[in-house]
């Protein structure tokens, strides 16, 4: 009994110093799990995935389990950073490291590429060579715009013109799509798509975001799919400060963003006098973008906001009482801006102050100048469109007299 409590006195102390106090692989604070053949310290949910590698790693709980004293030494011995320091050794830079809220595969194939095949330990260039070829060709299932069923196409990811393409037939030669790696983000998306490996990909074309669904059966392709897509806009972003020799890892996080908030609200028109409809609606905090679309699987937003900051004259409050314009919903939320009021209504109260956190997160953030071009395109598009309508308006009227 005194070196059950002796050990168990220990692993706290263990656990709680720096390094050791974090998830080894998502970062997670305060893990009460242990991987006492590989000597890390994680959280519940990736000790579970641990679990699935009963030749690598072997896991106990911290606080629940006992613990023989050799392997609380191995552990003293170890811990998170010793782990690292062998396991990641060679992580390339784009390679993107899931964090606590990460979706399953992505932490399950973190996890088996560091410690079951053991990428980034440096013994093997066999990995490094693969995660910087020129390209990366897999079949994925991508979900059909028309008869909407999820039907095999050939996806090239290509470093040489940093552009993603797909193909109809496995032997066609001319691409159904050509999209650009600039504005390319991938998102997981399992529960959206119906899939544990379900990835949305989402770019710009013709002034709008353009959403392809697509999965594959095995999690290593659809991992290496993301990252790949990473280390092309690595190192196309980059590219302008290449003669400095900068490289830097702060644009990796930037290049797969997950949307800060996403679900159905219902929204009226622009004159507040039309009656609502229900909307799925994306809120990404990289662009600044409130899309809406008909449903989440839908190809093409219907239409966008801009959400800019407070100092611009933006801001976001709650707002109560029942539609009277045939809305369902009663918890409201009124988003001004410049040009334009919204009024959205939510369908729990829950959900009307978890929207109205991440519009306060965006609108408290100042604008960058990639943000100031942004708005300053929209603002050229929709100046294009009032000329050309005032046009098509004013010659139909004289043509009709």
């Amino acid at each position: 009994m005194a070196n059950l409590a002796r050990n168990n006195k220990i692993l706290l102390e263990l656990v709680q110093r720096p390094g050791n106090n974090l998830c080894a692989d998502c970062s997670a604070p305060e893990p009460d799990w242990a991987s006492y053949t590989l000597g890390v310290f994680v959280c519940l949910n990736c000790s579970g995935m641990h679990r699935n590698l009963p030749t690598v790693s072997k896991v106990k709980s911290i606080r629940l389990d006992y613990w023989d004293s050799s392997l609380v030494e191995f552990m003293q011995k170890r811990g998170n950073s010793e782990a690292k320091a062998i396991f990641e050794k060679c992580v390339p830079t784009f390679f993107y490291k899931p964090r606590q809220n990460d979706c399953i595969v992505l932490k399950d194939q973190w996890i088996r590429a560091k410690y079951e095949r053991r990428e980034f330990t440096g013994e093997n260039n066999k990995f490094l060579q693969i995660y910087t070829s020129e390209q990366f060709e897999s079949p994925l299932w991508k979900k059909g715009r028309v008869n909407k069923q999820f039907l095999k196409r050939n996806f090239l990811l290509s470093q040489r013109d940093f552009t993603l393409k797909y193909f109809i037939k496995e032997d066609s030669k001319v691409p159904k799509a050509v999209i650009s790696m600039k504005d390319l983000n991938a998102d997981f998306q399992p529960e959206k798509i119906g899939h544990p490996h379900g990835l949305q990909i989402s770019y710009s074309e013709d002034d709008h975001t353009r959403n392809l669904f697509v999965y594959h059966d095995d999690g290593t392709i659809i991992a290496s799919t993301v990252l790949f897509k990473n280390q092309c806009q690595t190192i196309l972003n980059c590219i302008p400060w290449l003669y400095k020799r900068c490289f830097s890892t702060q644009l990796v996080p930037q290049l797969t963003s997950k949307s800060l908030k996403e679900g159905y609200m219902e929204k009226t028109g622009p004159t507040t006098r039309e009656s609502f409809k229900k909307r799925w609606f994306t809120l990404n905090l990289t662009n600044r973008k409130l899309l809406y679309l008909k449903s989440p699987l839908e190809a093409t937003e219907k239409g966008f906001a801009f959400i800019g900051s407070e100092s611009h004259g933006y801001s976001v409050s709650a707002c109560s009482g029942q539609s009277k314009r045939g809305g369902r919903w009663r918890w409201g939320i009124f988003l001004k801006t410049p040009d334009r009021e919204y009024v959205f209504m939510c369908e729990q109260e829950s959900e009307q102050k978890e929207w109205i956190e991440a519009f306060r997160k965006i609108i408290s953030q100042p604008m960058t100048p990639e943000d100031y071009a942004s708005t300053l395109l929209l603002c050229q598009i929709t100046f294009y469109h009032f000329v050309h309508v005032q046009a098509f308006t004013s010659h139909s009227f004289f043509f009709h007299r």
